[in-house]
């Protein structure tokens, strides 16, 4: 392929992908991908000790010092289906709802070019993570939220209740083999935010910044980090893995300066893990990993709820996520020599405390199973087809009515997702 082309076509695909960002929309290992790339998703996110593709700068950059010159396009369909309630207060602030915004594209894109024996460039571009809900207003009856106030959402406020944020990652990766099994690779994560909060009104009162706090459109922010790894051939049956990903540092989220806390912060916590890969037998491989996710570094996310100090401060209230421990295992199987089979299956703790419930209708990300499936069909020596399907079981969390919200009761929040999805994978 022509230098020329080839830049063109990166250029569309890297600006296509940043336009999506508005609609990108995940949240299962708390509100992380539970896996990067259609091969890993069809094996439940595995993907540490691998090399298979070009998406090394969202899974492990050293990757990429084994992969040949390889281009990755895949689109898929997010699905979750989301929904709170609320039962026993005393001033009938009771009702449920089910969010809207049902389906949502998630771009992937992945280069990777070796440059000699030892070195390799690339570049991945995926969607990290978010959290969307959208719940329609009117749950509770006129005049229950107060004296004179309209029919509220599930939190007291007007209109429709919810949060959108979404986050890319331009990912370049250099990779180089300090022996012909051992590599080492370095990833710049530069990130790209996007959020809106609508129906926050009633916390005005408690918000350092009332005037920042909700339904002021859309904010941008843009924010970087580093993803290092290694991978090692151990045996010619068996390869390590490790990555550690550091805390990526964001700018401030204008107009929401009084909603989250440190005065509109909202860094992507960082994350460490470990895997293996070991094929069984030629034809079948086993790939397992084991990865932490920090989110009590970030006190917008990990915060309680009941915190005294004021919505925005430094110390303000946030939604109370606890760090969480992710497992995921998957297999490829080559059924034919033009066939690859992969099923697999992902654990991730639940960063969502009981105590913490309200808070998290805007943010139910209590996913903890999902499995999924998928395959890649060779079309040409150079060109292979993959597709992945992932369901993620339906989960609740339930908990006292934050004292927030007066008259008590109790909240619940609930979580169900499918995603499926295509890519094509050109060796160049």
């Amino acid at each position: 392929m022509h230098y020329q082309t080839r830049s063109r076509l990166f250029s569309v695909v890297v600006a296509s992908q940043v336009l999506l960002v508005p609609r990108l929309a995940l949240a299962t290992d708390g509100y992380f991908s539970s896996g990067y790339g259609m091969i890993e998703n069809g094996r439940g996110g595995a993907s540490i000790a691998t090399a298979d593709d070009a998406m090394g700068g969202a899974n492990n950059p050293a990757s990429m010092a084994f992969v040949p010159a390889w281009l990755d396009l895949g689109l898929s369909a997010f699905m979750p289906d989301r929904a709170a309630e609320r039962s026993g207060n005393a001033f009938g602030l009771n009702g449920s709802a089910n969010s809207g915004a049902l389906v949502f594209p998630i771009p992937e894109f992945g280069y990777n070019r070796p440059l000699g024996d030892r070195w390799a460039v690339g570049l991945t571009v995926y969607g990290n993570g978010g959290m969307n809900t959208t719940y329609p207003g009117g749950q509770i009856p006129a005049g229950h939220c107060g004296p004179g106030a309209p029919a509220s959402n599930l939190l007291c406020g007007s209109g429709t209740l919810g949060v959108d944020l979404t986050q890319l990652i331009i990912a370049p990766t250099l990779a180089y083999k300090i022996t012909p099994q051992l590599a080492v690779g370095i990833s710049p994560q530069i990130a790209i935010a996007h959020f809106a909060g609508q129906g926050l009104q009633a916390f005005g009162g408690v918000s350092s910044d009332p005037a920042n706090l909700t339904n002021t459109g859309y904010s941008n922010s843009v924010g970087a980090g580093v993803k290092f790894g290694a991978q090692w051939q151990a045996l010619p049956t068996v390869s390590l893995g490790v990555t550690y990903t550091t805390r990526t540092t964001m700018g401030a989220l204008s107009g929401y300066q009084g909603l989250f806390a440190g005065g509109g912060n909202f860094d992507i916590p960082p994350s460490a893990g470990i895997g293996v890969a070991w094929w069984i037998t030629p034809s079948l491989r086993l790939a397992l990993d084991d990865e932490g996710i920090f989110y009590s570094d970030i006190k917008s996310v990990s915060n309680s709820s009941t915190a005294l100090a004021p919505l925005g401060s430094s110390n303000g209230r946030g939604f109370g996520w606890s760090n969480i421990n992710v497992v995921r295992i998957g297999f490829d199987y080559q059924a034919m020599p033009e066939l690859t089979l992969r099923a697999g299956y992902n654990h991730s703790g639940n960063p969502v405390s009981a105590r913490d419930v309200t808070f998290n209708i805007l943010a139910p990300g209590v996913i903890t199973d999902q499995v999924s499936a998928g395959f890649t069909y060779q079309i040409t020596p150079a060109t292979s087809l993959t597709f992945a399907y992932s369901h993620a079981f339906n989960n609740s969390v339930t908990g006292p009515t934050n004292p927030l919200i007066p008259g008590g009761g109790t909240d619940s929040i609930r979580l169900m997702e499918n995603q499926v999805g295509f890519a094509l994978e050109i060796k160049l």
